[in-house]
């Protein structure tokens, strides 16, 4: 890849394609749990912007441009008072479609208010997040994925911050080879114990971990084909039973991808540029049979990141926790446990902004580079004035679900499509909610 290359994918600016490509979807911009306690208000920056995110008193979001349009002053700082976000500065009061609906300083009888108008960005709450269109125009639908259509009592919202780009954030999702090394664990636990952890639950239709697969089967044979989301992958391992063990993960274009956490639970995970050299992963853990355990789920992960940026206790600061001994008999990386510090050292690692030019790719990394040609290609399609892919309308949207994605083990000879099809219709079987995959996805 060339540097020109490398800078193409990496660069989110307003001015960019990449950047120009990405508000034209609604993008992950903070959890709704960030706006409840006292003051439901937070500055956020995204794709390079800096915005306020807040509730008025009547329960309305709004996200405003950060600054004040009077002299430029932090609105993030205002007061929440009537009907709106005030200025500490003067006291300009703006409503959450940007209207300034007061300028208290200013003369008895004066207009100004009507000539005034901060920049107001769409956004809404779903899935336990708030989304913000920044982009032109009228925003797009949101399709009938799972994680969306899913009550709230079947989903629970997380994130995290790294300190990288968004590619290579969002690249080691979509690598299924680097599981079976980074994330191996050299002991196995019981799987009664895997809630809510990434690896640990038993692969369907087995009574294997998915922990133990990865480690005794190292070299899947990965399979990668275009869908109405993006792109699926299809991983196989022959075991030494006759039987395969199939993983089915998804690219949620753009910047998204699925997986399974265990046979009844989900994540799809976004990556959002806070700016070119640090990134906030948001997570949706979809439950299909019973209601998530939001509490659990919530303890576990607070146990490495801390409120309130939600930034990982373990880091280049203090060498991710690495410990040579622990590295000789428990973990293949030293680094305790948890996948996420895992994943964290792999993409940090590779520096801020990964420079592809040094990189050798092998046949395990098709994923990426069928991503990265998608990504330049819906790049200049959105140049050209073209409709990317998935920009859809309520109709089209409403055609666009699942995806399906599965961990499991088929039996020797069976049909591999037709098994994890079947798996997955069995999983959706035992949902409250859910309704089937459309044959297009």
């Amino acid at each position: 890849m060339t540097p020109e290359q490398n800078a193409l994918i990496t660069r989110s600016g307003p001015d960019t394609s990449l950047g120009k490509l990405l508000r034209r979807y609604w993008q992950p911009i903070a959890l709704v749990e960030e706006l409840e306690g006292a003051r439901p208000a937070k500055a956020v920056r995204v794709l390079g912007q800096d915005m306020v995110l807040f509730r008025d008193e009547a329960g309305r979001l709004g996200l405003l441009d950060r600054d004040c349009p009077h002299r430029n002053a932090d609105l993030a700082f205002g007061r929440l008072e009537g009907g709106g976000l005030r200025c500490l500065f003067h006291g300009w009061l703006f409503d959450v479609n940007g209207n300034c609906i007061e300028t208290p300083g200013e003369p008895a009888g004066s207009k100004l208010c009507t000539r005034i108008h901060q920049r107001a960005y769409p956004v809404v709450e779903k899935s336990g997040m708030v989304f913000g269109y920044l982009g032109e125009g009228e925003a797009p639908a949101f399709p009938d994925l799972d994680c969306f259509i899913a009550p709230d009592s079947h989903v629970f919202a997380f994130k995290g911050y790294l300190d990288c780009n968004w590619l290579q954030a969002l690249e080691v999702g979509i690598d299924p080879a680097h599981a079976s090394f980074l994330h191996r664990f050299f002991e196995d636990e019981d799987a009664a114990g895997s809630y809510g952890r990434q690896f640990r639950a038993q692969s369907a239709d087995s009574d294997m971990t998915m922990t133990q697969v990865l480690r005794e089967y190292e070299n899947p044979d990965i399979s990668v084909e275009k869908t109405d989301i993006g792109l699926r992958l299809t991983s196989l391992r022959a075991l030494n039973t006759g039987d395969t063990h199939v993983r089915v993960t998804n690219l949620l274009f753009p910047q998204a991808f699925v997986i399974p956490l265990s046979e009844m639970m989900t994540i799809t995970q976004w990556h959002v540029p806070i700016d070119d050299v640090s990134c906030y992963w948001y997570a949706a853990f979809t439950g299909f049979a019973e209601p998530v355990n939001k509490e659990e789920m919530r303890r576990q992960r607070l146990q490495l990141y801390t409120l309130p940026d939600y930034k990982p206790r373990l880091g280049r600061h203090n060498d991710y926790g690495y410990d040579v001994v622990e590295q000789r008999s428990r973990t293949y990386t030293g680094m305790g446990e948890d996948i996420n510090v895992h994943d964290q050292w792999a993409v940090e690692s590779q520096g801020r902004i990964q420079d592809r030019t040094r990189e050798h790719l092998g046949t395990t990394d098709k994923a990426i580079v069928a991503y990265r040609m998608m990504l330049m290609s819906q790049m200049r399609k959105s140049d050209q004035g073209e409709t990317p892919l998935l920009v859809l309308d309520a109709a089209a949207a409403a055609g666009v679900t699942g995806p399906a994605t599965v961990d499991g083990v088929a039996k020797a000879g069976e049909d591999i499509q037709v098994y994890w099809q079947r798996t997955d219709a069995r999983r959706r079987a035992q949902a409250p909610w859910t309704a089937p995959v459309k044959a297009s996805a």
